[in-house]
């Protein structure tokens, strides 16, 4: 798992991350910035000036910022990426207070996971954020839940540069995925950090997203694999209702 530099620099690691949610999700308002970011709406106001003057954003008639020609995507890539995350997030705060611990919802792209969504929990010890960041997929709990979606034609059409022993364990390990209908992941991302989690499926049935709740080593019980899976599963089941509707 990617680790913080040493020397981290906070305005820029705001401004990539504003570049992130502008790319991803479409367009933003100064308050909005300002509340995702958790800053003063000055300093989200000076960030969003610096990144339409390096034509990262672009400012439209409504006073609203959007994607720049830098990071411009197909509108409907971003409207259903912001679309799953601001129908997620009620689900993802319920998940929280249900399980008092960190909770993510994750997206596939080719062999990389994206975090678009995080809910931190308030303990002391707990697993940051990730949102906006990419990992290769087969690194994460989503990730994997995402490439057992793939048939084993298309899982070795995406790593086909990988090794075949890698890819006969990854194929063994998507197998496991599909039979038990969750991951767990056991520092396999991140050391001394457990994460469990489970799809949220479109109306055919495809996945498109995983949920997972992370937590330190430390507080996790194997007899609670059960009850956590029950309770994602029903957090899956209500987000993917709603998308639906």
């Amino acid at each position: 798992m990617k680790q913080p530099p040493a020397y981290a620099i906070a305005s820029v690691d705001h401004a990539l991350r504003l570049a992130t949610i502008l790319q991803l999700e479409g367009s933003l308002s100064v308050a909005d910035a300002a509340e995702r970011l958790g800053v003063a709406r000055s300093t989200a106001h000076r960030l969003l000036a610096m990144l339409v003057y390096r034509d990262f954003a672009v400012q439209d008639d409504t006073r609203l910022y959007r994607a720049g020609p830098v990071l411009e995507l197909a509108s409907h890539s971003q409207s259903a990426v912001s679309r799953l995350r601001q129908v997620a997030l009620p689900h993802l705060r319920g998940l929280v207070d249900a399980l008092g611990e960190t909770v993510n919802l994750t997206v596939r792209t080719g062999g990389t996971a994206r975090f678009i969504a995080c809910v931190e929990c308030d303990q002391a010890l707990r697993v940051g954020s990730r949102e906006g960041m990419v990992f290769p997929a087969h690194e994460t709990t989503a990730g994997l839940l995402l490439l057992a979606d793939l048939t084993d034609a298309e899982l070795d059409s995406l790593h086909a540069d990988a090794e075949a022993p890698a890819m006969d364990e990854l194929h063994r390990e998507l197998a496991k995925v599909r039979r038990n209908g969750f991951a767990l992941n056991q520092g396999r991302s991140e050391r001394g950090v457990v994460a469990v989690g489970v799809p949220v499926r479109s109306a055919d049935g495809t996945a498109i997203a995983g949920v997972s709740v992370s937590m330190p080593s430390v507080r996790y019980d194997r007899r609670r694999l059960r009850p956590i899976v029950a309770i994602l599963s029903a957090a899956a089941a209500a987000l993917q209702h709603d998308l639906d509707g």
